[in-house]
């Protein structure tokens, strides 16, 4: 596909913004609710926790912490690295094939720079497909996980569709189709597999902890939210993680997590689903507006 310096394309060829439900257009009518509405309001308090995850395997981590595209980094520029990981989720959600291109294109002109030199202990390329996959994998299991805090458990014909869709969160970087695990039993093994190569260092687990208590943000927001936001960034977390993380959490913290959860999950019924969308529907509109007008996506 032809596009322009920052990935034209043409308005015709681009999705209709969402509807006054929030729904994305263009989104096919037979597409499970599961999948239409997954990218709810609750799972930005779940996005660090995820980030956690990512970076949890140690070569993902040093990348992030050590990279010298300081405009993508969260503790330098937290508005535009925050825009671009959710337009990212957003448009790999819901984007056509051709506007996944686009996203593909620009992210991997954000991640050629992303490699490791004769400096580094740790070896790392942010094109490495094995590490790419890993973080897809996160971001699934975050959605799942977040479906079933606000609604229950769903069920396995929910979750096999919601986990095939949840294949775009891999290809459209550099993941092939064929590498990504072939059913939701096979994701499993891979996971179960995958938590055994978890490994933060000093590096990662300190950038990390930064950012779970948002310690790089100006002292009165981090004195301010930085205790809660730690708190949900904890309980968000799988026990394996938690320990690599190495902060501290109670019983007394989870039955705490537990009631925040079910507050959530009572609010998230009487919402308006446009608002249950918010802000990724925003996102998404301005992603697509992006690319109509061939602005940087990344």
């Amino acid at each position: 596909m032809a596009t322009g310096a920052a990935g034209r394309v043409p308005a015709s060829e681009t999705s209709k913004a969402p509807d006054a439900s929030g729904t994305p257009a263009d989104v096919p009518d037979d597409v499970p609710d599961a999948v239409r509405h997954a990218l709810h309001w609750f799972a930005l308090t779940a996005a660090s926790a995820n980030v956690v995850m990512q970076l949890a395997r140690l070569p993902v981590g040093r990348g992030v912490a050590e990279s010298k595209v300081d405009s993508g980094r969260i503790d330098k520029h937290p508005i535009k690295r925050t825009r671009t990981t959710l337009s990212y989720v957003a448009l790999a959600w819901h984007g056509t094939d051709r506007e996944r291109a686009v996203l593909r294109e620009e992210v991997n002109r954000s991640h050629r720079p992303v490699r490791s030199d004769d400096s580094s202990p740790v070896r790392y390329n942010a094109f490495d497909r094995e590490l790419q996959l890993w973080v897809a994998a996160c971001l699934y299991r975050g959605t799942e996980d977040v479906l079933t805090a606000l609604y229950g458990p769903p069920s396995p014909q929910v979750l096999d569709t919601l986990y095939r869709h949840a294949s775009r969160f891999g290809t459209t970087l550099q993941v092939p189709a064929d590498m990504w695990p072939a059913d939701r039993a096979a994701f499993e093994e891979y996971w179960r597999a995958s938590l055994e190569r978890l490994e933060m260092d000093k590096v990662t687990r300190a950038y990390l902890q930064g950012l779970a208590g948002m310690t790089f943000l100006p002292g009165p927001v981090h004195r301010t939210f930085g205790s809660f936001h730690q708190f949900v960034t904890m309980g968000f977390l799988p026990p394996e993680f938690r320990a690599e993380l190495g902060l501290p959490w109670t019983d007394r913290d989870q039955a705490r997590f537990d009631r925040l959860l079910r507050r959530a999950a009572a609010a998230n019924r009487v919402m308006p689903r446009a608002l249950r969308g918010f802000p990724w529907n925003l996102y998404l509109w301005d992603a697509r507006r992006r690319i109509r007008k061939g602005r940087p996506l990344v």
